[in-house]
């Protein structure tokens, strides 16, 4: 199946250049996710089930100091448990960079007349088809934390889930392309990732946090991504930024990240011979 798909994208590529190739990837990311029944439920479930344990736990003793502290602690880890949903979608599925290049696939494309760019877009565009998707199914839990998304709202959350996905998907990319193996993946996440998204604004509020903690929330692109979705999804409350330049703050991080991909895979080429 590999080498079909490898010799599908060598032969189309001089023809259409990046379209072709790009979406032939991106297809076979999506494919590949949803073949995996447990990689789907795993993805969806475990940030569920941390939701209602950890919002369960707080419960109303939750308390920030503004009205948003007057919400129940489900109400407020929403926004954040989504972001995590689209955290693991979008860095688990970049995995499939280093299965690929196990199985040699990926030496495949890479010898094949592609052009870079082609490889980095259709696999960046997988994952983020993939944990889009899986961020906005989370969203039919609305409803139960009191969330009612109006079609404006609704567009403008699926754009923030998509930049979102995009930036942290290419950032896995970025991360998965120089390994050769998924432990030492799996390390980079659990010393990098993961902090991020605890300072993300998830977990607690900016407002109440010591000082170091606020100027590394601030610093974080995550932050944005978190606090746009609650300004979405509850209006009524306080805004630690405005919508429009956590939406700027994101449009920059994406274009970063996938420049970063884009970096990683020329420089992998452009190595001298030892």
């Amino acid at each position: 199946m590999a080498t079909q798909t490898a010799t599908l994208v060598a032969q189309s590529s001089p023809l259409t250049g990046v379209s072709l190739p790009a979406f032939t990837l991106w297809w076979r990311e999506v494919v590949r996710f949803y073949r995996q029944r447990t990689r789907v439920v795993g993805v969806i479930a475990s940030p569920v089930v941390f939701w209602l344990v950890i919002g369960s736990g707080f419960g109303s003793s939750f308390r920030s100091g503004d009205a948003a502290g007057q919400q129940h602690y489900l109400d407020y880890f929403y926004p954040g448990a989504l972001i995590m949903i689209v955290l693991f979608t979008s860095i688990f599925t970049m995995m499939s960079v280093i299965e690929d290049r196990k199985e040699g696939f990926l030496l495949s494309v890479l010898v094949a007349p592609v052009p870079r760019s082609a490889i980095v877009l259709g696999k960046v565009l997988g994952g983020t088809t993939l944990s889009a998707i899986q961020g906005l199914i989370f969203l039919a839990f609305a409803p139960l934390v009191g969330v009612h998304v109006s079609l404006g709202d609704f567009l403008l959350v699926a754009l923030t889930v998509f930049l979102v996905s995009f930036a942290l998907t290419a950032l896995g990319f970025a991360i998965a392309w120089p390994m050769d193996s998924t432990q030492g993946f799996h390390a980079v996440i659990n010393l990098f990732l993961i902090p991020i998204w605890l300072l993300s604004g998830a977990l607690f509020p900016l407002a109440g946090a010591s000082g170091w903690i606020r100027l590394l929330m601030r610093i974080n692109p995550l932050t944005y991504g978190v606090e746009a979705l609650r300004s979405l999804l509850y209006p009524a409350t306080s805004e630690a930024f405005p919508l429009a330049s956590s939406l700027a703050t994101l449009i920059l991080f994406a274009g970063a990240m996938f420049g970063l991909s884009f970096l990683m895979v020329n420089r992998r080429t452009t190595k001298p011979a030892a």
